[in-house]
């Protein structure tokens, strides 16, 4: 008889975290119960990423694993689902015996049924890997619990836009907008039980209802309804693409006093060749052209960017020019990487692809400029008062009294120091900055003002 317990790895982006968070709740809800430690679990579910190469290998690596951990164990259960289960498929059940369910980007909402059945008949193997007409909802399975001070709502999924090196379109499907009167109940409902802050989710917010399945609200237009809603201290989204955004947008973050001064603006190279290349649909000027308005919409705007390095036929040139596209924007931080090929993309087919120790050279410059300017940034706040979201107490242990963490508006990380027996989760508090190290920031009381 296999065991009701479970055990979730994710790997990937804030998706992915949002749908691995649901699928716990729901199984909880299904009479499953949750194991910190994955040798205690019977079920084991892994959430995949095929975005980049890397976290598509650690994917078979880490099935490796669990069929070593588990080695003579009838009673598992090995689920795969994500972007790289809809990639591969039924292939899972070919390479790794003990996987008994692969689910898609789609399939998640249909996974807890399905975990259901393969518990009770231990010869059965499921695939769910079609895509959905319609966006996938699913009830939020809150139950009586709270819900996280800082919490993801999707308000779409797929995507239109077949950047040459992109699997997305392939893995998620094409762009499904969800009902706007979903999203603002959804909204609602965690700020109900104790959330203060909200990231909405997409593979492109800012295309969300431009779609078939859009229901006549624009992306500027869900902003302004969700920003209205009592309770709600702070609003963010992810991710934009450049050739999108709207001006009405950029202005929105002067004149919405919840929306968080921070965007994260993916440029992916600063180099109008490449980017032709890769089918963004801008060039640097039409960026930098948007990083201006953002600018003098909120002067304080933080932005933050993906960036890949060394896309077939780059040559130093573009390289240089991507630098200096970045020290313009003044980047906050960067999701940087080498390119690989993803399998179904135009890009995999292209020719010049460059050498791995260029490629390797070029990104560890890259990344030893963004280092020096995150810990620019970050130095220069100290001294400064911020008003902090408190998220609950910090891993860290404090010197004296309990150290806790929350965040300021630009979604820097705030380490804070406290009495004993208080208890300041959700609450928005001012701090002072006392020091800055390489990823967050050490800060005290702001005088008596609690």
């Amino acid at each position: 008889m296999i065991e009701r317990k479970f055990h979730v790895m994710t790997f990937g982006c804030q998706m992915n975290v949002s749908d691995s968070d649901w699928l716990k709740r729901t199984l909880a809800s299904r009479g499953f119960t949750e194991c910190e430690n994955p040798e205690d679990a019977s079920v084991f579910i892994v959430n995949t990423c095929s975005v980049r190469e890397k976290p598509e290998q650690k994917v078979y690596s880490l099935l490796g694993r669990i069929n070593v951990m588990t080695k003579g164990r009838e009673d598992i259960i090995v689920a795969v689902g994500g972007c790289v289960a809809q990639q591969v498929g039924r292939g899972f059940f070919k390479r790794f015996k003990q996987v008994r369910l692969v689910f898609g980007t789609d399939g998640l909402s249909s996974a807890p049924q399905a975990l259901d059945r393969l518990v009770d008949d231990p010869t059965l193997r499921m695939s769910l890997l079609d895509f959905s007409e319609e966006y996938p909802d699913r009830d939020g399975n809150w139950e009586d619990s709270e819900a996280p001070v800082s919490s993801f709502v999707n308000i779409m999924t797929g995507c239109d836009n077949f950047c040459a090196y992109c699997i997305v379109p392939y893995t998620r499907g094409r762009q499904k907008s969800r009902p706007t009167q979903a999203i603002i109940d959804e909204c609602k409902d965690l700020l109900s039980r104790g959330t203060r802050e909200i990231t909405l989710l997409g593979q492109n917010v800012n295309s969300f209802g431009q779609d078939s399945h859009g229901d006549g609200t624009s992306f500027t237009q869900l902003l302004y309804k969700i920003a209205e809603l009592d309770g709600l201290k702070r609003l963010r989204f992810v991710t934009s693409h450049p050739k999108d955004i709207a001006d009405e947008v950029i202005e929105a973050f002067g004149k919405l006093d919840v929306l968080c001064p921070r965007l994260h603006l993916p440029l992916q190279s600063g180099s109008d060749t490449i980017l032709k290349k890769m089918g963004r649909k801008y060039d640097v000027e039409k960026y930098l052209s948007t990083v201006e308005k953002l600018k003098a919409a909120r002067p304080d705007i933080q932005l933050t960017t993906d960036m890949i390095i060394g896309f077939p036929g780059e040559t130093e040139e573009d390289f240089l020019e991507t630098m200096r596209v970045a020290k313009i924007a003044d980047y906050a931080q960067s999701f940087s990487f080498n390119y690989s090929d993803r399998p179904g993309t135009r890009a995999e087919m292209l020719p010049d692809k460059i050498e791995k120790k260029v490629m390797q050279d070029r990104l560890a410059r890259y990344q030893a400029w963004q280092t020096d300017n995150t810990e620019r940034i970050l130095q220069s706040m100290v001294g400064k008062k911020l008003d902090i979201l408190f998220e609950g107490v910090s891993r860290r242990p404090g010197t004296e009294g309990v150290s806790w963490q929350g965040r300021d508006v630009y979604g820097q990380l705030v380490i804070v120091t406290l009495p004993e027996g208080e208890d300041v989760t959700g609450k928005i508090l001012p701090v002072t900055v006392t020091k800055a190290t390489r990823h967050s920031l050490i800060a005290e009381k702001a005088g008596d003002t609690w």
